[in-house]
C-alpha cells in the first residue's frame, strides 16, 4: 500500500481556523448599546451594568454580608412561636411519644396488675360479656389458678378486646354494658404496681374513655338536633345551652348523673373527664366546672396517679370552645406541693448529681404530667397573662417582678423555662438566673436548668440585656461545680454569648476551668459529648485557624478528645484549613499533619472505601495540595516523603503526594546542579509512590505525568523508564472489572491520548527502533480482549495523528529542556525513518478498518468509519492508497447511516477537497448500492 504523510504547517492551520478577533468597544454585558460610551466595568454601583457573574452589581463583600444572615435565618428555631392549632392532633403525637419514653419489658407481672384483663384460658370459646363482669369483679379466683405471667401483648389485645366490647354493647343499645365496662376500665388507673408501666397503661386506658366520651357525645348531640316540636335542626359547632331541647339535656343530665354515683374517686373523676365535654349542652360557661376536678384530683392518695389524672383533665379542657387557665395554675401549684412536701424528694440523698432508685423513677414519671400542664398553660395564654400566671404560681410579687425572691421545684422550673415567651427570658436573665440558684433540689439537676437558660438565650443572643452581668453570673455558678460533667453542660450551652459578644476574658475562665477539672475526673461519654459541642462552636465561630490556635489550652484539651468525637473535631479542622489557597506557617503545618496523622490512625481499614473515610482522605489531601514551604523545596519534599509514611493506606492521599512531587520539581526550574539533583528525587519520591497505588488506570496517568516532568528536566532516560512502567500497567489495566459495562472510558482514552501526545516530545532510539514505544502500545491494546471496539477506534485514530506529526519538518511542540532533542533534529530526511513511520502506519490501517467493522451496533459503526475516515484524511496526501480506504470507510458509513446523514455529508465534502475521493466516484458508488438494494 502506498502512502505519503501530509506535510502540516500547524501555526498556519490555527490561524485559518480561529475566528478574528476585533476589540469591542463596549463590556458585551453591558446594556448600552454600541454607539454609547463604555461602561467601567469596575463600577459596581452603576444600575446600568449587569454582570450576572458579579452577582446583581453589588460588591463581594456584601454577598458575604447576606450569607452569614441566611445562616442566622437558618439556624434559628422557626416553629417557636406557632400554636398548635388541633388539639386532637397533638395528643395524638404526645401519646406515642409517652410510651416511646417509657418502654416496657415483653413480659408482665399478673401479680402487680390487675387480673380483670386476663382470658381465662387459650382454646376456650369466646366469654361473653357477663362472664368478663366476673373476671372483673372477682380477680382473686384467676389470681389462684397460677398463672403468674402476661406478655405485653396479650395486655394490649385484652384491653383492645374490652374496648371492642364496649363499642359493640353500646351499638346494641346495651349502653349499662359499656358504662360498666368503662368503669373497670378507669379503675385499672389506680394500679401502680409497676411504675414503668403506668404511662401505657394510661394511654391504653384514656383511649377507651374518649371513645366513650365521643359515643355519648354522639347520642347527645343527634337528640339535639331536633327542637320541642320534632323539627330536625342542624347544630352549629359553636352552639349555645340555650339552643339545646329539654330531652338532649335530660339524656345528658342523666349521663353526669351516672357518673356521679360511682362510689370509687378515681374512676368518677376519669368518666367525667371523658363526657366532660358534654357540658356544652347544659352550661354556657362549662368550664366553670373545672376547678371542682381539680379539687376533688386532691384526694388522690398515690402522687403518679394524682400526676396523670391532672394531666388528662388539661387534655379534656381542650375540647372546650371557651379556653380556662384558672384551672391549670391551680394544676401546677398542686402538683407543686405534692412534690414540695412529698418524703419522696425531701428523703432523697444526692449522688453525684442524679436521683437513684425508685424515687428517681417515679419522679421521671410524673414529667410528662409537669410538661403537659405547662405547655397547656402558655398555650392558652397571650403575652399580657404571662405575668399573671407567674404570679399565680407564687414566682412574681407583681407585674414589674416577676422573678422575686422566690424557688420552685427544679423540675417545674425546668419546664417553666422551656415554655417560657422569649421576650420575657431576654428581659429577665439575671432574676432567673437566681431562681435557679435558689431552686436547688433532687427533682431535676440544677446544671440542666443553667443549661437550658442558655440555650434559650442563644436563641437570640442581641436582645439579651446585661449581657455582661449574665456572662459574669454564669461564670461564677460553673465555678463553684466540681462535676466536669455539670461544668461542660452549662459552659456548652453559654459559650455562644461570649464568641459572638467577642469575651475573650470569659473564654479564658472557661478553658482554665475544662483543663483543672478533666485532670481530676475521668472524661467518659457524656462530658466527650458536651466537649465535641464546645469545640465545634469555637471552629465555627473563627474564621481562620490562626486565631483559633491562639486560644489558651486549645491544644491541651483537643488532645483529651478521643474516637468519634475526635474524628469529629479533626475533620472539622481540616475544613478550615482547607478554605484558603495554601498553607505556608511551619507551627500550622505541623499541627494539621498531627490532626490528619489522628485522622488517619481512627479510619477503618476494614472499610476504607466507606464514605465517611473518604471524606477524611478528600480533606487530608486537600491540606497536602495547600502546604506551600515557598523557596524551600527540599523541606517540602521532605514534607511529602513523612505524608506517604503516614497516610499509606489512602490510595488518595497517596496520588495527591506524586502530583504534589511533580509540582515542586516544575516549580523548581533551574539550570545548576543542585536543581537536577533535586528533580530527580523528586521523580524518584513519584516513582516509588505510584505502585502502592491499587488503581492500575491512575498509576497509569501518574506515571505519564511523571514522564512528562522528567522530559521537562531533560532527563530521557528517566522518562525512558517511567513510559516503560507505563506500559507494563497499562497491560494490567481492566475496565470491566467484572462487571458487564466498562468504566471509566472517557478517562482511559484521553489517557491514551496524553500518551500519544507525549510520544512526539520523546526522541526516537535507534537501538530499539524509533517506534519502539507506539510499536508496544499497539501491541498491548491489541491483546486488552475487553477493550470495546469504539475505544480501540479512536486510539488509533490518535496513534495515526501521532506518525503524522512525527513525520514533519518541524513538530507541533518540544520538550521545555533545550537538551532535549525532537525526532524532527534527529532523524529528518532519513528515508528510513519515514518509511519506519510509514510501515508500521500501514499495519495501523488495516486494524483500524478491521476494528471498524468489528462494531455490532450500525449507526455506532457509520460513525466510526467517519472519525477514521477524517484523521486519515488529516494524516496522508491524496494517493491511490489513502483513497482506497475512505472510499472503503464511506461505504460502511452510508449502508450504516445512510446518505443523508450531516456527519456524512460533511466528511465527504473534506474528503472531496483534499483529493482523497472524487467526487463522481462517489456518485458512482452510490448508484451501485441503489442497483443493488433493487435487484
Amino acid at each position: 500500500m502506498e502512502l505519503k504523510f501530509r506535510h502540516r504547517d500547524y501555526r498556519a492551520e490555527v490561524e485559518i481556523h480561529s475566528f478574528r478577533r476585533m476589540p469591542a468597544q463596549t463590556h458585551p454585558l453591558s446594556l448600552q448599546s454600541p454607539s454609547c460610551d463604555q461602561v467601567d466595568v469596575t463600577d459596581y454601583g452603576r444600575d446600568e451594568f449587569s454582570d450576572p457573574l458579579r452577582g446583581n452589581n453589588r460588591k463581594p463583600e456584601d454577598s458575604a454580608k447576606d450569607l452569614g444572615s441566611t445562616a442566622a435565618e437558618i439556624t434559628a428555631e422557626p416553629y417557636r412561636h406557632i400554636t398548635i392549632k388541633y388539639p386532637g392532633k397533638e395528643w395524638t403525637s404526645y401519646k406515642k411519644v409517652l410510651m416511646q419514653k417509657f418502654p416496657v419489658s415483653k413480659m408482665i407481672s399478673v401479680s402487680s396488675l390487675s387480673s380483670s384483663i386476663m382470658k381465662t384460658g387459650k382454646g376456650t370459646e369466646k366469654p361473653s360479656a357477663n362472664a368478663h363482669l366476673e373476671e372483673l369483679d372477682d380477680p382473686q379466683r384467676f389470681a389462684e389458678e397460677g398463672i403468674k405471667y402476661i406478655t405485653l401483648q396479650e395486655y394490649v389485645s385484652r384491653l383492645t378486646e374490652l374496648k371492642d366490647e364496649i363499642s359493640r354493647a353500646w351499638h346494641a343499645n346495651d349502653r349499662i354494658t359499656s358504662f360498666n365496662f368503662s368503669i373497670k376500665v378507669a379503675k385499672l388507673l389506680s394500679d401502680t404496681s409497676i411504675l414503668q408501666f403506668y404511662p401505657t397503661l394510661f394511654v391504653l386506658a384514656t383511649e377507651i374513655l374518649d371513645m366513650l366520651g365521643d359515643m355519648v357525645w354522639e347520642r347527645i348531640r343527634q337528640k339535639a338536633e331536633y327542637t320541642e316540636d320534632g323539627t330536625l335542626v342542624h347544630l352549629p359547632d359553636n352552639f349555645r345551652a340555650t339552643e339545646i331541647c329539654a330531652e338532649a339535656k335530660e339524656t345528658c343530665y342523666n349521663w353526669f348523673f351516672k357518673v356521679g354515683s360511682i362510689r370509687e374517686l378515681l374512676p368518677r373523676i376519669y368518666l367525667e373527664l371523658a363526657i366532660f365535654h358534654c357540658w356544652r349542652f347544659l352550661l354556657q360557661k362549662p368550664a366553670d366546672n373545672l376547678p371542682r376536678l381539680v379539687m376533688m384530683a386532691r384526694g388522690i392518695a398515690d402522687p403518679l396517679v394524682s400526676f396523670y389524672c391532672r394531666l388528662y383533665l388539661a387534655h379534656c379542657a381542650q375540647k372546650l370552645p371557651q379556653r380556662d387557665i384558672g384551672h391549670l395554675i391551680i394544676s401546677m401549684n398542686d402538683m407543686n406541693t405534692l412534690l414540695m412536701n412529698g418524703a419522696h424528694i425531701a428523703s432523697v440523698k444526692k449522688t453525684s448529681g442524679v436521683l437513684s432508685g425508685n424515687r428517681s423513677s417515679k419522679l421521671g414519671l410524673m414529667e410528662p404530667a409537669i410538661e403537659y400542664v405547662m405547655k397547656c398553660l402558655f398555650r392558652e395564654s397571650c403575652e399580657l397573662q404571662v405575668g399573671e400566671i407567674l404570679m399565680g404560681l407564687g414566682l412574681g410579687r407583681n407585674q414589674s417582678e416577676l422573678f422575686g425572691n422566690s424557688s420552685c421545684i427544679s423540675l417545674v422550673l425546668h419546664h417553666l423555662l422551656k415554655e417560657l415567651p422569649i421576650e420575657i427570658i431576654f428581659s429577665n436573665a439575671l432574676d432567673i438566673l437566681h431562681l435557679i440558684e435558689c431552686s436547688y433540689d433532687y427533682s431535676f439537676d440544677q446544671c440542666l436548668n443553667f443549661k437550658l437558660l442558655g440555650l434559650r438565650l442563644c436563641e437570640n443572643i442581641s436582645q439579651v440585656n446585661e449581657v455582661n452581668l449574665v456572662m459574669k453570673k454564669v461564670i461564677q455558678v460553673v465555678s463553684r461545680f466540681n462535676s466536669l460533667d455539670e461544668y461542660l453542660n452549662v459552659v456548652d450551652a453559654h459559650i455562644d454569648i461570649a464568641l459572638q459578644k467577642h469575651m475573650n476574658s470569659y473564654l479564658d475562665s472557661i478553658f482554665d476551668g475544662i483543663l483543672e477539672r478533666t485532670s481530676n475526673d475521668e472524661i467518659g461519654e457524656s462530658e466527650l459529648s458536651s466537649l465535641q459541642s464546645i469545640l465545634l462552636k469555637l471552629l465555627n465561630h473563627f474564621d481562620n485557624l490562626e486565631n483559633i490556635l491562639q486560644l489558651n489550652h486549645f491544644n491541651q484539651i483537643l488532645s483529651m478528645m478521643q474516637g468519634s468525637s475526635r474524628t469529629l473535631i479533626n475533620l472539622r479542622i481540616l475544613s478550615i484549613a482547607t478554605r484558603n489557597t495554601f498553607v505556608r506557617d511551619p507551627t500550622t503545618i505541623q499541627f494539621l499533619f498531627e490532626v490528619s496523622r489522628s485522622l488517619h490512625d481512627c479510619i477503618d481499614l476494614s472499610n476504607i472505601k466507606d464514605k465517611e473515610n473518604n471524606h477524611s482522605a478528600h480533606l487530608i489531601s486537600r491540606f497536602i495540595h495547600m502546604v506551600d514551604y515557598g523557596y524551600e523545596g527540599e523541606r517540602h519534599l521532605t514534607f511529602l516523603v513523612q505524608c506517604r509514611g503516614a497516610f499509606g493506606s489512602m490510595s488518595e492521599v497517596k496520588e495527591i503526594i506524586v502530583h504534589s512531587s511533580n509540582l515542586l520539581a516544575v516549580k523548581s526550574r533551574r539550570n545548576d546542579i543542585s536543581y537536577v539533583i533535586f528533580v530527580k528525587s523528586c521523580i524518584a519520591c513519584s516513582e516509588v509512590t505510584i505502585p502502592s497505588i491499587p488503581c492500575h488506570l491512575k498509576q497509569l496517568n501518574l506515571y505519564l505525568e511523571t514522564a512528562e516532568v522528567a522530559l521537562m528536566a531533560g532527563l530521557v532516560s528517566h522518562s525512558d523508564g517511567l513510559v516503560d512502567s507505563a506500559l507494563r500497567c497499562l497491560n494490567n489495566v481492566d475496565l470491566l472489572e467484572g462487571s458487564r459495562m466498562p468504566k471509566d472510558i472517557d478517562w482511559f482514552q484521553s489517557i491514551l491520548c496524553k500518551f500519544c501526545s507525549l510520544i512526539v516530545m520523546i526522541p526516537g532510539d535507534i537501538e530499539r527502533g524509533v517506534t519502539s514505544i507506539p510499536r508496544n502500545l499497539f501491541s498491548i491494546l491489541s491483546s486488552l480482549s475487553w477493550m470495546l471496539p469504539s475505544m480501540k477506534v479512536k486510539v488509533l485514530c490518535a496513534l495515526i495523528l501521532t506518525f503524522t506529526a512525527l513525520s514533519q519538518k518541524n513538530l507541533l511542540y518540544h520538550s521545555m529542556h533545550d537538551e532535549v532533542m525532537g525526532n524532527d533534529s534527529l532523524f529528518y530526511g532519513d528515508q528510513q525513518y519515514l518509511q519506519e513511520l510509514l510501515s508500521f502506519s500501514v499495519v495501523i490501517l488495516q486494524s483500524l478498518i478491521d476494528t471498524v467493522l468489528q462494531e455490532p451496533i450500525q449507526v455506532a459503526r457509520g460513525n466510526l468509519a467517519l472519525d477514521a475516515c477524517n484523521a486519515i484524511a488529516s494524516s496522508f496526501e491524496a494517493c491511490e492508497g489513502a483513497s482506497d480506504i475512505c472510499s472503503k470507510l464511506v461505504e460502511t458509513a452510508k449502508l450504516s447511516l445512510g446518505s443523508d446523514n450531516k456527519y456524512l455529508q460533511s466528511t465527504i465534502e473534506f474528503l472531496n477537497s483534499r483529493g482523497l475521493v472524487q467526487w463522481e466516484d462517489l456518485k458512482r458508488q452510490e448508484n451501485n448500492l441503489f442497483c443493488e438494494s433493487v435487484v
